[in-house]
């Protein structure tokens, strides 16, 4: 089996998408929009989660903000997110998404109404369960209809 952590992110969330339509679909229909968004919701967060304390567990718990960059190259590989760095130290990453293959993808497989739920949502999350001093700030996402998603990030080791 090969290391998770090596499959790029974008087709990682390709297959998971593929699962999860389903899931969404069969929901909606016997549950309403609203349980099934929650559910999708609450999964995904389930699995960001874990997935950060397994990236936390391969850098020995010596979490910081440069081996959450270090690891960045995953969720961009192949083209997947374009950005723009504005900022980068020990203590901030900010940067800008321009293009998205992450929302193109999720809309084209027919799942742009929860698209935010299976990645966006994700980004913080994501944080909390890979070191709880990195934190994320962020307040438009071209999932939701922006032009571009600004991440900023900060790592506070006083927090």
């Amino acid at each position: 089996m090969s290391d998770p952590q090596t499959l790029a992110m974008l087709e990682k969330r390709r297959i998971e998408a593929a699962i999860l339509k389903h899931v969404y679909d069969t929901l909606k229909a016997s549950h309403g929009v609203e349980v099934a968004r929650r559910a999708v919701a609450d999964a995904v967060r389930r699995s960001a989660m874990e997935q950060a304390g397994q990236f936390a567990a391969a850098v020995g718990g010596k979490t910081s903000m440069q081996t959450f960059i270090d690891r960045q190259e995953l969720w961009t590989r192949g083209g997947a997110l374009e950005r723009e760095v504005i900022e980068q130290s020990d203590t901030r990453y900010r940067f800008n998404v321009t293009r998205c293959k992450y929302a193109e993808m999720y809309r084209d497989m027919g799942l742009g109404e929860i698209g935010h739920l299976l990645s966006c949502q994700r980004d913080g999350t994501f944080c909390e369960g890979y070191d709880k001093h990195l934190k994320l700030k962020r307040t438009h996402t071209i999932m939701q209809g922006a032009s571009h998603c600004d991440f900023d990030y900060t790592y506070d080791k006083d927090a």
